[in-house]
């Protein structure tokens, strides 16, 4: 659907929403089926640590199991809010929970983060090679 004008959109979506919110870049198809699975879980990842405060409860768990109110003692911000980013790197395969009577216990799972690294390392050999071929440049020059 082609909207016109932001008065348009208002009408056919009612006041809480923006032309922004509805537009859809060309050849988005709804879930975005066109994208591979391995980059949706690419683009989870990096969603995922985006954000400091998750990068820290990625990096307390490295020190092993903890439980949600033991992650939520090093923040400034409420339980509900360390288990939003916790719901968030859950989704993105990052942290794994499981009951333990009536605690919740989370642990790191590393594994995802291999995207990651892959995804470094591709730019890393980019800035390798550029640079042996500047450096073979400049010595040929010189």
């Amino acid at each position: 659907m082609m909207l016109s004008s932001r008065k348009s959109a208002m009408t056919v979506l009612g006041s809480c929403a923006s032309p922004v919110d509805i537009w859809k870049p060309f050849g988005y198809i709804k879930r975005n089926q066109m994208v591979p699975k391995r980059y949706k879980q690419r683009d989870a990842v990096f969603r995922a640590i985006s954000d400091p405060t998750r990068r820290e409860i990625l990096s307390i768990l490295r020190n092993g199991q903890q439980t949600v109110g033991q992650i939520a003692e090093n923040f400034r911000m409420s339980r509900p809010a360390i288990s939003k980013h916790l719901r968030l790197l859950h989704s993105a395969g990052l942290v794994s929970t499981r009951k333990r009577g009536t605690a919740n216990l989370c642990s790191l799972d590393a594994e995802p983060l291999r995207v990651v690294d892959e995804w470094v390392q591709d730019y890393e050999t980019f800035w390798s090679d550029s640079l042996q071929a500047l450096k073979r440049h400049m010595e040929e020059k010189q």
